[in-house]
């Protein structure tokens, strides 16, 4: 399975650059130990309460936390396969937090049983060759990778308007098998685990408190 276009081969010097320099500033005392990714583009949706929720729980257990908040940093999705991709200093920051990240958190809605597409083109961006995973010398890309990253645990909450037994029936749950076996495993997380909050749309207040004490208190567990 490849994840890559050929031009990412040409990217693995800026990958190992980027991660060295955080190494660097780890070293001085300025670590990243969860970095957490929203991807919806409302300000007032719930994917956005759920982040905020879960980042004030982790940062007063003590840990450090990373925010990414991709429509608001104006992230660009487009993998464009020259300089542009290598020259950007918010992928360049990305992959380098990735690299050395010891926990990840994302959080976006499920959209036709797939990440938002600005959430896709950071997959593609971020969790790159060189960064995420390598192929062994001589490997044209066919083999299978040895998966580089650090993160001992990773958190995928997703919300839906769709309710469990007909995702699971109709459509097979494709968001699971996308970050489980398609994205983390073949990047060498160890732990994997997804949280789906459903049905949002005519969800009451009481419901929705519930469902970000759920979703805190699953992320201190995790992440304990």
């Amino acid at each position: 399975m490849r994840h890559v276009v050929t031009s990412h081969r040409d990217q693995i010097g800026d990958c190992q650059t980027a991660a060295s320099h955080f190494q660097t500033k780890k070293e001085e005392g300025i670590t990243v130990n969860i970095m957490l990714v929203l991807a919806h583009p409302n300000k007032n949706s719930f994917n956005h309460a759920i982040a905020l929720r879960i980042r004030e729980g982790l940062e007063a257990q003590g840990h450090i936390v990373s925010f990414h908040d991709l429509y608001e940093e104006t992230f660009d999705p487009v993998l464009y396969g020259d300089e542009r991709d290598l020259l950007d200093p918010l992928v360049r920051q990305h992959r380098a937090e990735l690299a050395a990240t010891e926990g990840l958190v994302i959080i976006h809605p499920n959209w036709w049983g797939q990440p938002p597409a600005m959430l896709k083109g950071w997959i593609d961006k971020i969790i790159c060759e060189g960064v995420a995973y390598r192929f062994n010398t001589g490997d044209d890309g066919s083999g299978i990778p040895e998966g580089l990253l650090h993160i001992r645990s990773a958190l995928v909450v997703n919300t839906s308007n769709t309710p469990e037994v007909r995702e699971l029936s109709a459509f097979k749950d494709p968001l699971d098998t996308i970050w489980r076996s398609c994205v983390l495993a073949y990047c060498g997380v160890q732990e994997i685990r997804r949280k789906v909050f459903r049905v949002v749309a005519g969800s009451t207040n009481a419901q929705r408190e519930k469902w970000l004490w759920e979703a805190e208190r699953l992320a201190l567990y995790i992440f304990r």
